[in-house]
């Protein structure tokens, strides 16, 4: 008896100390949440292809108001704006917050979103509980749970009425092998049969594996975050968990052969195996799996959209707590814009700028280096972030509810033998063509056809600009050209400009946006202060003034 008591006493020892030490990593991790909080995340590796997969596979909002193009999204790095914002606990939210970021659906879900997002940032208790939970879902297996409720149907056998057939015949091979035990010879081709069966069904499972073992992990966390009073307000329909269970022990068959990760097991694992092998156990329980997980592709898909919201919030909130210059943005219902205070969220102690305009668009000149792009990107992507995650990187913001599209960032296709102009040619027709649309759009575009003549591209930029510049269409644009100041200016766009200031032989950029029109040019001031030769920058000043006078432009600053 006293052997008895004493591994009671080691057992409980045993259980007391695992205890202790995941009191401790809880400790841990609690402390790290709240010293981390407002903070981007450090050393985090991304990888949009994964990251991106549950917007890829899974954007089939067909009433979305839009969804941002590829070719946006590239012209606004909004890959980089991305790793500054994630504050995300989990993979689901992370892959929920990217979709988020590329999905603009309506100003009531916005809005809902935003209180949502404020019920965290104000309580901390709750946020820190929640996110506590959501780190159990930091591991990059999380990724792969969007495969279990991807819109394409499983494929299933179509030899399983022959993996019964097997299967009944082993079954009673055993049986009569009592009786009978020459019968049990059959059980050899009838288990090579099987065998067969059973390792083509092993390549199928992989497939699952990740998001299998990551749908029991899912429904764990998202059992306890139902239980926060606050959350439940807003989440009021958990069907879904109910509908999912059911799921969960069909799913166990797969998800613990991957436990099986050490040698102890190695002995209970071929047991297993040749008796799943003998039967087709494996092989008819994956069959049930497969039509249960059909069936219940949309609650899973809830679960995740639950917990992936519930993350997104809480990052947002993070967001909002490190930046005392983020506001809410306010949706005007006219062609008008306000913001004070803007800024890009990526360029550390960038200058804010300010901008009005009411049944205009905005034609934005400036000096190399001035700011000019950098102005229409901050802009865009505050639209953006504005219209999907109800953040703005400014004092205030006030415009429309807008669909935006861009033409910045244009590059020759060499595979498809396409040059820079005739590249830039199809992007401004996609344009065009979407300027049909009767929604509100906002139309950004840099240096058009800076890939063709100085006086095919103004003509044909004036053209188009006025073109796009219709309706409810905001247009912003830059350029160089300054003829499209006096093309332009009556056509319903405001003037504004960058400049810049030469001291000590150093040009000096305030990056302040200014109205009007730009009076002074650098290009040639630039080549004199790098020291290129004296004759070259005599002859361009004389060639520059020339063309001034020749074509009645106002005459540039040297």
């Amino acid at each position: 008896m006293n052997w008895i008591f004493g591994i009671v006493i080691v057992v409980a020892i045993l259980l007391i100390f695992k205890r202790c030490i995941e009191h401790q990593k809880r400790r841990k991790l609690r402390l790290f949440i709240q010293d981390n909080w407002g903070l981007p995340k450090e050393d985090e590796y991304y990888n949009f292809d994964t990251i991106g997969l549950y917007f890829r596979n899974n954007n089939d909002l067909k009433n979305a108001y839009q969804i941002i193009s590829d070719s946006t999204w590239d012209d606004l790095d909004m890959d980089e704006v991305f790793r500054y914002i994630d504050r995300t606990c989990s993979k689901i939210g992370q892959q929920y917050l990217y979709r988020q970021l590329r999905t603009v659906t309506s100003i009531s879900s916005l809005k809902r979103f935003g209180n949502f997002s404020r019920m965290f940032g104000s309580d901390e208790a709750l946020r820190v509980d929640s996110q506590q939970e959501l780190c159990q879902l930091s591991s990059y297996k999380s990724y792969y749970l969007e495969e279990l409720f991807r819109p394409e149907p499983t494929e299933k056998s179509g030899k399983i009425w022959i993996v019964y057939l097997l299967s009944t015949l082993a079954i009673l091979s055993v049986i009569l092998s009592f009786y009978y035990p020459i019968v049990s010879l059959t059980l050899i081709p009838v288990f090579v049969c099987n065998m067969v069966f059973h390792y083509r069904n092993k390549n199928v499972i992989q497939y699952y594996l990740n998001g299998v073992g990551q749908l029991s992990v899912s429904y764990r966390v998202a059992n306890k975050l139902i239980t926060f009073s606050k959350i439940r307000s807003y989440h009021k329909d958990f069907g879904f968990m109910s509908n999912i269970k059911p799921v969960l022990s069909k799913a166990r068959f797969i998800e613990w052969e991957k436990k099986l990760d050490n040698e102890y097991a190695a002995l209970f694992w071929l047991m297993t195996e040749l008796l799943k092998i003998t039967f087709n156990i494996e092989f008819i329980l994956f069959y049930h799996f497969q039509a249960s997980l059909e069936k219940e592709k949309a609650n899973i898909r809830k679960l995740f959209s639950f917990i992936g919201e519930v993350d997104s919030a809480i990052s947002c909130a993070s967001l909002y707590h490190g930046h005392h210059k983020i506001c809410e943005p306010v949706f005007s219902g006219d062609k008008s814009i306000v913001v004070e205070g803007l800024y890009h969220p990526l360029i550390e102690n960038c200058i804010t700028n300010d901008l009005a305009l009411k049944n205009r668009s905005l034609l934005l000149t400036g000096s190399n280096m001035s700011g000019k792009t950098t102005f229409i990107r901050s802009f865009s992507i505050n639209a953006i972030l504005s219209q999907t995650i109800n953040v703005c990187f400014a004092d205030r913001y006030i415009a429309p509810f807008l669909k935006i599209y861009s033409s910045i960032r244009i590059s020759d296709n060499l595979m498809k033998n396409t040059s820079y102009y005739l590249q830039e040619v199809l992007t401004i027709k996609n344009l065009i063509e979407t300027s049909e649309d009767e929604t509100p759009c906002l139309f950004v575009l840099d240096e058009l056809f800076k890939g063709t003549n100085t006086v095919e591209r103004i003509a044909a930029g004036k053209a188009i600009l006025s073109y796009l510049n219709k309706a409810n269409h905001i247009v912003m644009v830059s350029t160089h050209d300054l003829e499209l100041t006096e093309l332009l200016e009556n056509e319903n766009f405001e003037l504004y400009h960058f400049a810049e200031s030469i001291e000590n032989n150093s040009l000096i950029f305030d990056h302040k946006l200014r109205p009007g029109r730009l009076r002074t040019r650098n290009a040639i001031k630039i080549l004199e202060l790098y020291d290129y030769p004296i004759e070259i920058i005599k002859e361009s000043e004389v060639c520059a003034k020339n063309w001034g006078y020749l074509h009645n432009v106002d005459k540039p600053s040297l």
